[in-house]
């Protein structure tokens, strides 16, 4: 359904027209929130439709009789793990795999939302910052929509990130620095060149692609989750599954219970765990943030609000992982679940083990986010190849031109 307006996330008197391109609201610099005519989503027709996640388009920015800019994203497995539960002496543990996306990650959801509506409103060129998964979606949905894209990266995201990105004749940018540096070009590049820019909170729509998790989970599952575990960089997901509850209530779908959320971040660059465990409302800028966690390398960003506000409304908690306790998750997920986790999934498993072992009482069914594919993180990944990722600044010109 076209949205009946956007609505500032700090002062909802702040509205705003769905009928052009919008970033932030001009009036404070918030997130812009989607609204819709009627949160009144049936369920029989939905339930008559393909299983992806354009099956909920009452609820999704998108015409009636649209084509969205799709590649089949959304509808990802919710796999029992039973040995997991098991050895944590509890009933029920699931994991949402989002590696099954056609980008291998959940980027898919919220950049196919965002370019069908950049699209429709006359979008001429993308731009975004990426750690990796979220450039590699642009990427492939620009080319999907026939739209030319710049990404702007850290000089330090492993080469098999930057080929999948040029593969689909995207242009990609280096950065010293991290995402927000990366971010900060992004933006400039988009004033001055024209381009959109669909960086995370920078736009409206990725939220609405990834609230649809939240609606799988409900379908899957017969009813909310009692606990998300949930790999948090830029907080996107976080906040778009609390819409997504909140919408579902209001169709019928579900009663005012609400799931725990777990935000999980990595002990190196942890800004929603430091803000949330000193009662913050805003989240400050981690300083030279460390880790491996390649998706968990945010040091900060204009969704902290949003995030610690969800957190804390469901009686939530934000818990610090180190890398190693991430890996050797991912690694126990991979032998004994089958299941193709990445870092960033280990860590929710990680997570997951640490509050048991401080006896948190976390309400069943458990769910855990797997992110995204272990093979964008392949073992090949070395020193040379990202020095040689990184000499090559300009895709080939024909690729591009293909990819229009």
């Amino acid at each position: 359904m076209i949205p009946s307006h956007l609505e500032c996330s700090r002062d909802a008197a702040h509205r705003f027209s769905p009928e052009r391109l919008a970033t932030v609201c001009p009036d404070d610099g918030a997130p812009l929130l989607v609204r819709y005519p009627a949160y009144r989503m049936d369920r029989p027709p939905v339930a008559a439709r393909a299983w992806t996640m354009w099956r909920y388009r009452e609820l999704l920015p998108v015409g009636e009789d649209e084509q969205p800019i799709s590649l089949g994203e959304g509808a990802t497995p919710l796999v029992a793990l039973a040995r997991v539960a098991a050895s944590l002496g509890l009933d029920e543990v699931y994991v949402k795999d989002e590696a099954q996306n056609p980008t291998g990650s959940f980027k898919s959801r919220g950049m196919a939302a965002a370019v069908t509506v950049a699209k429709r409103l006359g979008a001429t060129a993308l731009v975004a910052p990426s750690a990796g998964n979220a450039g590699g979606a642009l990427a492939a949905y620009a080319a999907r929509a026939g739209l030319p894209a710049r990404i702007y990266v850290p000089r330090d995201t492993p080469a098999i990130l930057i080929e999948e990105m040029r593969g689909y004749g995207a242009e990609v940018a280096f950065v010293e620095g991290l995402i927000d540096d990366a971010g900060r070009l992004a933006g400039e590049y988009a004033r001055e060149r024209g381009a959109f820019n669909v960086a995370t909170f920078r736009e409206p729509y990725r939220v609405e692609g990834k609230k649809t998790m939240g609606f799988e989970l409900v379908e899957q599952l017969g009813g909310v989750p009692g606990t998300i575990v949930y790999p948090t960089g830029g907080g996107t997901g976080l906040v778009a599954m609390w819409k997504a509850f909140a919408e579902l209530e209001k169709s019928g779908w579900i009663d005012a219970r609400r799931p725990m959320l777990i935000a999980v971040q990595a002990e190196g660059c942890a800004p929603i765990v430091q803000a949330f465990d000193r009662g913050d409302e805003f989240a400050a800028r981690v300083e030279n943030g460390a880790t491996k966690l390649w998706g968990l390398r945010v040091p900060g960003g204009i969704g902290d609000r949003l995030s610690l506000r969800a957190l804390r409304e469901s009686g939530g908690r934000a818990v610090a992982v180190s890398d190693e306790q991430a890996f050797g998750a991912m690694r126990d997920l991979h032998y004994d679940e089958g299941v193709d986790a990445t870092e960033e999934g280990g860590a929710t498993l990680a997570a997951l083990r640490i509050l048991r072992h401080q006896g948190v009482a976390l309400p069943a069914p458990i769910v855990l986010f797997n992110t995204a594919t272990s093979l964008k993180y392949s073992p090949r990944e070395s020193e040379e190849s990202t020095a040689n990722a990184a000499t090559k600044t300009h895709v080939d010109p024909a690729r591009r031109e293909r990819a229009r």
